[in-house]
């Protein structure tokens, strides 16, 4: 074994260990919450390959989306290019997956190209961030942490694409060896180097790109670029239902069945002992794992909060804000849970203490949010959830919504009318007619 080997292998197992040990604490968190049903299998793959490996959601801004997409079919690409990395960091080999022949060509030259195109997309995207000051990455969730979080993300994909640049013309022009590099070996005849001067550069990009990968996994699950991870199984698990479906609870549901059934009260199924549980959500412990998976796939990106009507008109709710203070709650609380257990408190809640109940009342439940997220989150759904905790456990509803729901329990309707006298308004259209 080369000394090459002996030290990639330890900084792949080094890697491999750090990324195992941030794994099992995000798993560990997953237990705090609550199940989510997952079903329907065949049309989960049909909305993943149309909204995440299609994109299509993201070109609704056509040249940024653009833009985008290209990062993310080349980051495709470019992911069988590691592969290979690691298998000839470990064997000692070079291009160990050449014996696909044709398809091996096409990938790897494809994967040159596509590195030009996700370099200059990631100067594109550093420039808006550093200097076009775009008014949907500002905000008051949007501490300098989360600029600085995505301008060191950009920058390292950046080098990474110019380490892999670096490879693919050094390697083209060693001993004349053009390939399959499209794009790469267009730069060949500027390089005036002896062979042996060549291969030590290639060495210097090759080590630079594998452990810039490396220290890059280890950096995304503590980013908001952990969406390169988590966005393409978040889309493959999201809601399947109409937006404007809201989720009934069952406690609640079951209650209802058996006052307008009482038969149904002798059935097995509804005279089972069932768990007490929270109506609505309070904390981290009452959403559903969904919903912190969620939080972990935000993208930050703002075009849910850039289409909220509530928020265009000035007031205080953010659906990103919603999504990235669960994300922050749990971050807070959820280790000392798992350490303590699920009845431990530290003082403080998501609902007041993250998000306040204006936030919450703000919503119109119109989608726009939802619709508009381009890995398929589903903010309303939590924001109800947070209202029903509210009204159910604190009566804590508007004056507006109690005087309805008094209503309703007087007089069987909203309105402020007994039943006898709600036709009223109608008594004299006959005459008049």
């Amino acid at each position: 074994m080369t000394t090459k080997q002996i030290v990639f292998i330890l900084c792949l197992l080094a890697t491999m260990g750090v990324f195992t040990y941030t794994l099992l604490r995000i798993i560990s968190l997953f237990k705090l919450t609550k199940p989510f049903p997952i079903r329907n299998f065949p049309k989960r793959f049909a909305v993943m390959s149309e909204v995440a490996l299609g994109q299509t959601k993201i070109f609704r801004r056509p040249i940024i989306g653009l833009m985008h997409a290209l990062v993310f079919w080349g980051f495709c690409l470019i992911l069988f290019g590691s592969i290979e990395m690691v298998i000839d960091g470990i064997f000692n080999t070079d291009r160990s997956l050449s014996f696909l022949g044709e398809l091996y060509n096409f990938i790897i030259a494809s994967g040159d190209v596509f590195a030009y195109l996700v370099a200059a997309s990631i100067v594109v995207f550093l420039f808006r961030r550093l200097f076009l000051h775009i008014k949907r990455f500002t905000g008051i969730e949007m501490e300098h942490k989360s600029h600085y979080d995505a301008n060191i993300a950009l920058s390292i994909i950046l080098l990474l694409m110019l380490s892999l640049i670096g490879m693919n013309i050094t390697y083209a022009a060693f001993d004349n060896r053009v390939g399959v590099f499209p794009a790469s070996s267009l730069f060949v005849k500027y390089i005036h180097c002896c062979p042996c001067i060549i291969a030590k550069w290639y060495e210097g990009f090759w080590w630079m790109h594998i452990l810039l990968i490396f220290l890059f996994a280890n950096i995304l699950p503590y980013s908001k670029h952990f969406h390169v991870f988590m966005s393409v199984p978040n889309v493959f698990l999201s809601r399947l239902e109409p937006l404007g479906k809201l989720p009934n609870m069952d406690n609640v549901t079951r209650e209802v069945k058996m006052m307008l059934n009482p038969e149904l009260a002798v059935s097995p199924d509804m005279t089972a002992e069932q768990p007490i549980s929270r109506f609505g959500v309070k904390d981290v412990e009452d959403v559903t794992w969904k919903n912190y998976f969620d939080s972990l796939s935000c993208t930050e990106c703002g075009r849910c909060t850039s289409v909220c009507p509530a928020n265009i008109t000035g007031k205080k709710l953010s659906p990103r804000k919603v999504v990235m203070n669960l994300r922050a709650r749990m971050k807070e609380v959820g280790l000392q849970k798992v350490k303590n257990g699920k009845d431990f408190s530290d003082g403080k809640s998501y609902i007041k203490d993250w998000i306040s109940e204006e936030e919450v009342w703000a919503c119109t439940t119109c989608n726009a949010c939802a619709q508009e997220c381009p890995i398929n989150i589903n903010h309303p759904t939590l924001i109800v959830d947070l209202r029903r905790y509210l009204v159910m456990e604190e009566a804590a509803a508007p004056a507006e919504l109690n005087a309805i729901f008094s209503n309703i329990e007087n007089n069987g309707a909203p309105w402020q009318y007994s039943s006898e006298d709600r036709m009223l308004w109608a008594k004299d259209l006959t005459k008049n007619n």
